[in-house]
This record gives C-alpha cells, structure tokens and sequence, in this order.
C-alpha cells in the first residue's frame, strides 16, 4: 500500500494582518487590471474600425535639418552645339557624315553658287579698272602740278626781266636821257607782269588742290571697291562651310548633294568637352529656382555636384527647362541624350521638428495626421512647413518622439480613431 504525503504536511499559521495586507495587494492589482482593461475597452469602442499593423509605416518625429530640394528628370546636353546652315542657296555637298569626329576650321561642307561666283568675278574686274585709273589719276596730276608750276615759274621770270627793265629806264630817265612815255610804259610793264607772277604762283596752288581732291576722290572710289570685293569674296569663301569647334557631328538634316534656300539648317555640331545636364523642373517650384542654386546629379549611381547656371524665361507643358553646369570635373564615358535624374537643393533649414515624408502629406492636404497611442491612431490636425523629397516640416500638432502613420491611412477613410491590431 503507497502512503500519502498527509505525514509531510505542514500547517501554517497566518496573522489576521498578514491576511489583510494580502487581500489588499490582491485587490489593488486587480483593480489598476480592471482600469486598464476598461480604458482599453473604451479605446476600441471608440474605434470605428481596425487595421493590421503591417499594413502601416508608422515613423517616429524628430529634430533635424530639413533640405529642401526638388526631384527632376534631365538629359545630358552639349554646352557648344551650334548649327550650321546654309550662308546661300545652291547645291550642298557633304564632305562629312554623322558621327564623324572633326576639328576646327574643317570643311565640312560646300555649297555650288553660280551667282556668288559671278558676283565675285565682276568685282574684281571692277576693282582693277578702278585701281588703273587712280594711277593714271595719279600721273595725270603730277602732270598737272608740272604744267601749273612751270606756268608760275615763267611769269616770275617774266616779272624779273620787267623788273631789271624798268630800272635801267629809271636809272637813265633821271638825267633825261629817256622820253617819259618810255618810262612810264617800263612801268606799267613791270606792274603787269607782277600781277601775271603772282596770279601764276595762286593757280599753281590751286591747281595742285584740284588735283589732289580728284584723287583722293579716285582713292576712296577704289577703297569702296575693294570692300565690295572682299564682301563678295568673303560670301564665296563662305560657301565652304568649316567646323566652328571641334566635335563630333550630331546629325544631319539634308543628304548629300541636295539644293537648297539660303539659311537653310543642314548639321549640327556637338562639342562632348563641355557637357551639360538640361533638367525640366515642375512650374509649381518657378518661385523658388535662382541661379546658382546647387543640384546633385545621378550618373550611373554616382552623385555629382552641379550648378543651376541658366533658366528658361517659358514654360511649357507646365515644365521649365533649366541648365545645371558639373561643378568638379565633367565624368567620363557621357554621350549627348543620356537620361540622368537630379536633386535641386532649394534651402536648408536647421533644428526643426521633421516627419519621414509620406502619402500622409497629400491626404488631406497635408491638414491631418494619425498619431498612434496604445494601439490606438487617432486623427490629429497638423501644420506642415516646408517639404523635401524625404522629409517634412512639422510647424504644429504634433511634439518630439510622437509616433505617426506616414502612409497606408488610404483605409482609414477620415475616421476619428482607428485601431491597430498586430
């Protein structure tokens, strides 16, 4: 037969205060349960529905630095890319083809001009029959000169002789040896041949002048000329279209040996040393672009400094274009077209409250937010501040260490509370 345990027992004495003390430990604990439980209880009546947590992204608020910045699409760009065209009409002849790598001053092209050339031609033979005959203007007024001065040079004589004649008649009228008539007529001859020395010498100048302003006026005929010549010349010489830089050819927009009109567009030229990023940016952020602002740019997962060097003055299909020039160094392996994404750093702002970015910013215009307590998201009004790609800026509403639903609140339609079961 097995014995019980009945001789191992022990009975135990208990004080009454013991006893008391217990019951009131027992009773304290289930009531602060019964507390809890009923506030629990009236959280979840309070709770028009109930939502699994894991369908939730819930982020804690913090201090911070807020950047805020813009997210936009772009596309590698030449810096130097211009476009030649046509300086006349006629038939073009391509000496390059597309892709084709050319340096500057490379002919790259030449267009056939008939009336260019003939143009040309005519101006030049305009140009040597002006310059033959400012030389022979030239002859003709040394020639000139000669005739004038040899014709003052003989009244001078003439004037000399008269001169010694009436001083030989003076001399012997003196003691009446000549008749007064004789003397007088000596005089009047010298007075008279005075006159033709010193109206001689004055044509003679004036004949050097006219001579002069007929040539001058030969000279400036035959300057204009010749800039009429290296007009035509410089309009045939630009018939041979040349490389303004070195690059590569980017397309073409005519084929080979084809006539065309006068400024007529027929490559492009693509400079690959001097390469930029042309970004298209939303029109909602046209305020607060500036010139100089920094970007980062995304180049096969690198990030690369850039500035905002140039902004489109329209904007069109609600888009603005804008330039961003590489700060450092222009990465390698770049081909014009390539897509890349950047990140405009618009302003930063230090120490303040911030929230993980999420659809919670657009639901409601960013007026509410669901503060999650005991299990418990209840609807809270909020004031947001500025935003970025990942953050934004709480202004008022909620405090540090707050824990917000950030997105999956799509469900939630607008209740007051909502519960948040695991």
């Amino acid at each position: 037969m097995i014995r019980d345990t009945s001789a191992q027992d022990t009975k135990l004495s208990t004080s009454k205060g013991q006893t008391r003390k217990r019951l009131l430990i027992v009773a304290g604990t289930s009531l602060a349960g019964i507390t809890a439980l009923v506030l629990l209880m009236s959280a979840w009546r309070g709770s028009s529905q109930s939502v699994n947590a894991s369908r939730l992204n819930i982020a804690e608020v913090t201090h911070g630095t807020l950047v805020r910045d813009a997210s936009v699409n772009g596309r590698i760009v030449a810096a130097i890319s211009p476009t030649l065209y046509s300086s006349a009409g006629g038939t073009v002849t391509l000496k390059v083809s597309a892709g084709e790598t050319v340096k500057k001053g490379d002919i790259v092209a030449e267009i056939e001009s008939p009336d260019l050339t003939d143009q040309f031609k005519r101006e030049q033979s305009n140009t040597e029959q002006l310059e033959a005959e400012v030389a022979r203007q030239q002859i003709l007024a040394k020639k000139q000169k000669l005739i004038a001065r040899r014709d003052a040079d003989q009244a001078e004589i003439e004037r000399v002789a008269a001169q010694r004649a009436f001083q030989r008649i003076e001399a012997a009228g003196v003691v009446g040896v000549v008749a007064k008539n004789d003397f007088l007529k000596a005089q009047d001859a010298m007075h008279s041949t005075e006159i033709r020395s010193k109206h001689a010498a004055q044509a003679a100048d004036l004949e050097n002048e006219d001579v002069t302003l007929e040539l001058k006026t030969k000279m400036s005929q035959l300057q204009r000329q010749r800039l009429s010549l290296d007009y035509a010349k410089r309009r045939v010489d630009e018939l041979k279209l040349r490389a303004p830089v070195d690059g590569i050819i980017g397309s073409l927009a005519i084929s080979n040996r084809s006539v065309v009109a006068a400024n007529t567009a027929l490559m492009t030229l693509v400079d690959l040393s001097q390469l930029e990023v042309e970004v298209e940016i939303p029109e909602s952020y046209m305020t607060d672009l500036g010139l100089g602002m920094k970007a980062e740019i995304m180049i096969n997962n690198n990030k690369i400094m850039g500035t905002l060097t140039a902004i489109s003055p329209e904007v069109v299909k609600n888009q603005i274009l804008a330039r961003v020039r590489f700060s450092g160094k222009q990465p390698e392996g770049l081909r014009q077209s390539q897509r890349v994404s950047a990140r405009l750093l618009m302003e930063e702002k230090t120490n303040v409250m911030i929230l993980p970015r999420g659809p919670f910013v657009e639901a409601d215009g960013g007026r509410f937010a669901y503060v999650v307590e005991k299990g418990i998201a209840q609807r809270r009004p909020i004031k947001l501040g500025a935003t970025s790609i990942s953050a934004v800026e709480i202004l008022s509403g909620l405090k540090d260490g707050d824990k917000v639903v950030i997105s999956g609140t799509d469900t939630f339609e607008s209740a007051t509370s909502v519960s948040i079961n695991n």
